[in-house]
């Protein structure tokens, strides 16, 4: 028996309205959350045009013009910019009847360059019972007619299986949040053998490391630790026939195990650093769950990786922001401090789920606009833009210039990172350099 998609009825008139636009065809995303009974897509997003397409106003002329790299490039940023519990769960094409014939091909290829791509970014793994199917929607623009399979992305000669699509009113119109507050303090070592401070890829080293402790850490949900196979409304007065966007907020507390236990054995090893990372402040986190007798653990898995997530992709635009910046091979690596981009919520039409972006300070919410038109066509009004975490006031000590005491200048450099003020509302990236003679000390479970 084939999966069953639920689709926001908006949705419909959305991908109508693509087909009578845009010839011969058009690709794009479905963004939703998949369930162990049902999926449930609240959005579907076209591939934006490329530059030389808006400027000439030229249309592909058939399916072997579609640009793969192009697809999974917007599918990692609008990945971004989902919050906890959601996902693109597939992807969409609708073409003319001459093209229709190649269309499931192009499709069954999108999909699962799509999800390589996506879980490449990744921190966490997928459960071994988690749904790995993913949506492949054709749409004959002359006709109308919709045909929906599914492929296994998990099982590379996975072949389609059919589905059924089905629209529903305010199908996320009253869906569950959970929210909650980490306080995150990673220390990351920098080694001397690391070539050119190859600080991206040793920052996900580090946050490989951390992510690990969010998996086994405890979720107080409104409190109380809850069984994982008990509902999440358990207790709780469910809002009933209601059309109108509303949001059931639990509070949730992350409490992180301090240590591993008698049971875990450590070693300890020595290693030289040259350098070392600090990522400290507080995050805002949010996951969406369906309000259809959803189990805690699946809520408690969408906060863990929104945590995981959000913290992740901070980095990642921050380092692409300072190769823009100041060019990839930076050689001289000097004490500094860099924030990290605040997260954003902005509301979507007619449900309860908001979506997640980032935006420097200098940035202007003209720019935040222009990035929901360009990612998810979506308009924003200044307004409706949330932002999360509040600025807060940043104190670096200072290092004296004194060469007089070298052992002194070690150690002001060794300890002195970051000092950061009570209110920690942004989370902030500090480099501080480090001499060589300094050591780190990593601890390997066995």
């Amino acid at each position: 028996m084939g999966r069953t998609y639920f689709v926001e009825e908006a949705i419909g008139q959305y991908l109508s309205d693509l087909s009578t636009k845009l010839k011969p065809y058009v690709t794009g995303l479905l963004i939703g959350q998949c369930s162990p009974q049902k999926d449930y897509v609240i959005r579907a997003v076209r591939t934006p045009p490329k530059e030389e397409q808006k400027e000439d106003n030229i249309s592909p002329s058939n399916l072997a013009s579609i640009d793969e790299e192009w697809i999974t490039t917007h599918a990692s940023q609008v990945a971004q910019m989902l919050p906890g519990g959601l996902l693109v769960l597939g992807v969409f094409i609708i073409a003319t009847p001459e093209l229709s014939k190649d269309s499931q091909n192009a499709l069954r290829k999108l999909i699962f360059s799509v999800e390589k791509s996506l879980t490449k970014r990744r921190l966490w793994k997928p459960a071994e019972e988690e749904v790995s199917d993913r949506a492949a929607l054709q749409i004959c623009s002359a006709t109308k007619k919709v045909v929906c399979r599914t492929y296994d992305v998990q099982d590379p000669k996975s072949s389609a299986k059919p589905a059924d699509w089905k629209y529903q009113s305010a199908l996320s119109a009253s869906w569950l949040a959970l929210d909650c507050t980490v306080n995150v303090n990673i220390h990351i070592p920098l080694l001397a053998t690391s070539p050119n401070h190859d600080l991206e890829k040793n920052t996900k080293n580090g946050l490989n490391r951390w992510s690990k402790q969010i998996e086994d850490s405890v979720f107080l949900i409104n409190g109380q630790v809850k069984d994982g196979d008990t509902e999440l409304l358990e207790g709780q007065k469910k809002l009933r026939g209601n059309t109108q966007s509303s949001t059931q907020f639990s509070d949730v507390k992350v409490l992180t195990q301090l240590s591993q236990g008698p049971s875990h054995r450590s070693t300890a090893t020595v290693q030289v650093c040259s350098a070392s990372i600090n990522l400290k402040g507080a995050v805002k986190c949010r996951a969406y769950i369906h309000n259809n007798k959803p189990k805690v653990k699946e809520a408690v898995q969408a906060l863990k990786r929104d945590i995981i997530n959000t913290l992740s992709d901070r980095c990642e635009i921050l380092f692409e922001d300072l190769i823009i910046n100041e060019g990839p091979h930076k050689k001289n690596f000097e004490r500094e401090y860099h924030v990290l981009p605040q997260r954003l919520f902005v509301p979507v039409a007619g449900s309860s789920v908001m979506l997640s972006d980032y935006k420097f300070g200098d940035e202007a919410a003209g720019e935040i606009q222009e990035r929901f038109v360009e990612m998810l066509d979506q308009s924003v009004q200044a307004e409706d833009i949330h932002i999360a975490e509040e600025i807060n006031t940043v104190n670096i000590c200072p290092v004296t210039d004194n060469m007089e005491d070298t052992q002194q200048k070690q150690l002001t450099k060794a300890t002195l990172l970051l000092k950061l003020q009570q209110n920690m509302g942004m989370v902030i990236a500090a480099a501080v350099a480090v001499f060589a003679s300094i050591f780190s000390f990593n601890y390997f479970s066995d």
